[in-house]
């Protein structure tokens, strides 16, 4: 089964940049599409951003325009590119697969769980 391991956070002051990884061990033909999900205190775990494997992507409202998802197939890589970074981003972000309708309203994540994620704080 694929696991998918989260890093890359931090923190960062208002306007900065962060740049998470999402790295792929074990088996990696099962994969779809690969989303960025976010959970922050009190507030139910949401999607932000996924790709395909043929390198389709999808934002949610809230990020479109600030962040950027990419793949590099040959490193079993995901990449969120963070710019322009606000307070409301601070949460910890977690990656995995997806699958379904590709929309940020339609796309779901597998039975499988969650990993640890990775926290980013946006803070001055």
């Amino acid at each position: 089964q694929v696991q998918l391991v989260e890093s890359g956070g931090g923190l960062v002051q208002p306007g900065g940049s962060l740049r998470l990884s999402c790295a792929a061990s074990g088996s990696s033909a099962s994969i779809n599409a690969v989303g960025w999900y976010r959970q922050a205190p009190g507030k139910q775990r949401e999607l932000v951003a996924a790709i395909t494997s043929d390198i389709k992507t999808i934002y949610a409202n809230s990020v479109k325009g600030r962040f950027t998802i990419s793949r590099d197939s040959a490193k079993n890589t995901v990449y969120l590119q963070m710019n322009s970074l606000k307070p409301e981003d601070t949460a910890v972000y977690y990656c995995n697969v997806v699958s379904g309708i590709f929309t940020i309203a339609a796309l779901s994540p597998p039975y499988n769980g969650w990993g640890q994620g990775t926290q980013v704080t946006v803070s001055s």
